[in-house]
């Protein structure tokens, strides 16, 4: 045991460690702020680079560089409402509102202080308890994921603001558009009207684009404030009392988090929409949630952060991928000879405890870096709004574009632009319609999946426990939340 910490020491006292893991959160925070660039693409761009090195260098950049593009997607998703990556769209139903009341320093920060807390919570789970969560992952069939991600959606539309009716036709259209292009079970193109550019299906990123970032640059009203007066502070922790207000949401959120991460097939961005949906479930009377709630931005940093860390609980444990970015993890790996797996803890110790290490670690100057850049991160918010706006729609374009260097992602971004416009006219809820989009294709591929396994019967949901009991707690939400909103217009009709 000694000599295993000895070359744990050993490997994480060189100075080309430091060197790497800055040098991967440094490039992963940039290239998760620029929208358009996903974890998956920024570590499938920075692969090519780790080839020379040796895999204790290569695994704590690609760690480095997924760990901080989760969270640079943040920053933009605060100060602009324009989602760096998938994961931080949730993001801007409260953040961005706090930046528009000047309060875009606290909304970072206690992004950032929620990130560290959650990823120490994930970090912890991952390190002492990664054997038993892979074993409830491994329960995971096409029944359970179908009941996942119908859960992510049922908890969404029920804590939807605007009428339920509204919240149910935004989730129906985002699970129309889900199944655009090649039938997932027999290859079949649906709905491509000719169009070979989708028979992947509509890809989520260019929508996210326009729904957000070109949406708010085409609107001829501006709802922005005046920041030229905002003050500027070099590092800017949160009050304590702010910290110990979320602190019971980021910690519930964290585990959550994790557990959804550590599901194959799952990843943060679900995890950030079903925590912040849970959030706002338990909401008091107080919160303001959708209008600058701090419990909404703990909610979601939170459970993304520690999905990270989750992700990687199958990948070490079993050899099986979480999500996309951890799948590219596992060809990182077995290109240096070694195959994650059971025998990973075994045969290879210390290198074990250097990405548990690494996993620590990373956060922590992903936290740090975050606390010191806020002041630059602000000062962004001083420029004149109309070279911002310019600047957002020429980094949507070159972002829908550079997903597939096809147009016809860039005109996905801008017909979908016009859609958010018309959805904020309506008052039609946009999380609805982004989780169901996300979670449409998941959601028909296991339930069919199901299906076969069971000979066409739909018994299959009643003899899986574990499926039968998210989607009884799926339908209790869905109840809950209706009883709820009955509550609500009862009162408000008293009041008038």
């Amino acid at each position: 045991m000694n000599a295993i910490f000895s070359e744990i020491f050993s490997a994480i006292s060189q100075y080309q460690y430091w060197l790497t893991l800055f040098v991967g959160v440094f490039c992963g925070l940039i290239l998760g702020a620029t929208p358009g660039i996903s974890a998956t693409m920024s570590i499938a761009l920075l692969v090519p680079f780790t080839f020379g090195m040796d895999i204790v260098q290569s695994i704590t950049l690609l760690i480095g560089i997924y760990f901080a593009t989760i969270y640079g997607g943040s920053i933009p998703a605060i100060l602009f409402k324009t989602p760096g990556t998938p994961a931080s769209s949730a993001l801007i139903f409260d953040g961005y509102s706090m930046t528009q009341s000047g309060k875009a320093g606290k909304a970072l920060s206690i992004a950032a202080v929620s990130m560290l807390i959650g990823a120490l919570i994930g970090a912890t789970l991952l390190i002492f308890a990664a054997p038993y969560i892979s074993l409830i992952a491994l329960k995971f069939g096409p029944a359970e994921l179908f009941a996942m991600a119908s859960f992510g959606i049922i908890v969404i539309v029920s804590v939807s603001d605007t009428s339920l009716i509204k919240g149910l036709l935004s989730a129906l259209a985002g699970l129309l558009i889900s199944c655009i292009g090649m039938d997932p079970i027999s290859g079949y193109p649906r709905f491509i009207f000719g169009c070979t550019s989708l028979m992947e299906g509509v890809p989520f990123i260019p929508v996210l684009i326009g729904l957000f970032a070109i949406s708010g640059a085409l609107m001829s009203k501006t709802t922005a404030t005046n920041f030229s007066n905002v003050k500027v502070k070099f590092c800017e922790l949160p009050p304590k009392k702010d910290v110990k207000k979320t602190l019971p949401t980021i910690i519930k959120s964290g585990f959550l988090g994790t557990f959804i991460g550590s599901a194959p097939g799952a990843g943060c961005d679900i995890a950030s929409f079903v925590s912040y949906g849970i959030a706002k479930y338990g909401a008091s009377k107080d919160d303001k949630f959708g209008k600058g709630e701090i419990k909404g931005i703990a909610a979601v940093e939170s459970a993304k952060s520690a999905c990270t860390s989750g992700a990687l609980i199958p990948l070490l444990s079993l050899g099986i991928p979480g999500d996309a970015v951890t799948a590219i993890l596992v060809g990182a790996f077995i290109l240096h000879g070694i195959q994650p797996g059971p025998l990973l803890f075994e045969n290879h110790a210390p290198l074990t405890g250097v990405i548990f290490t690494t996993v620590v670690l990373a956060h922590i100057f992903v936290f740090a870096v975050a606390m010191l850049t806020v002041k630059w991160s602000i000062l962004v918010l001083k420029v004149d709004e109309r070279f911002i706006k310019a600047t957002v729609l020429i980094l949507a374009m070159v972002g829908s574009f550079a997903l597939r260097n096809n147009m016809i992602d860039v005109y996905i971004a801008f017909i979908f632009g016009i859609v958010g416009i018309l959805m904020q006219k309506g008052q039609f809820p946009v999380a609805p319609f982004l989780l169901a989009l996300i979670l449409g294709q998941m959601a028909e591929v296991n339930f069919r999946r199901a299906l076969m396994l069971s000979d066409g019967s739909i018994s299959f949901i009643l003899n899986t426990p574990i499926a039968l009991g998210i989607l009884l707690v799926a339908i209790t939400f869905f109840i809950l939340g209706m009883i709820k909103r009955l509550r609500k217009t009862k009162n408000n009709n008293l009041t008038v």
